[in-house]
């Protein structure tokens, strides 16, 4: 249970936090200090890393595709679509999250991937070309 919430609830909310292109609310999902990796990068706070896509895609919106608990791992699947504020291109992205959650229920750590050859190709030529 997450603050009385169960897993599935607390990706629904999560999700919903994500489409409220709030930063501090896709953070309160996370344990105070909570970090994403993305793609086998180094780990940094979530806040800054929804600050920074919800400036790259202002009008982002994020689909849950699917919710799997495997060994004490929830995999979080979802898809991304958004216009590029750098080039107007619009963007859907596949991708999914592995979280590890906390003793208190949130996500304390988070394994973020995506395909970012097609991600670099959709900002550029957008997800129909």
């Amino acid at each position: 249970m997450i603050r009385g919430m169960d897993v599935d609830e607390l990706a629904r909310n999560y999700t919903a936090a994500w489409c409220s292109h709030d930063p501090a609310r896709v953070a309160s999902y996370y344990v105070p200090g909570g970090t994403i990796a993305i793609n086998g990068g180094d780990p940094e706070p979530i806040e800054g890393v929804a600050q920074s896509f919800i400036a790259a895609f202002p009008d982002i919106e994020v689909l849950m595709d699917d919710l799997v608990s495997k060994e004490g791992v929830v995999g979080y699947h979802w898809t991304f679509t958004g216009t590029s504020a750098e080039t107007g291109q619009a963007v859907r992205i596949p991708g999914f999250e592995e979280w590890i959650i906390g003793a208190d229920g949130l996500i304390a750590s988070s394994q973020g991937h995506f395909d970012p050859v097609e991600y670099d190709r959709q900002v550029r030529e957008g997800a129909g070309a």
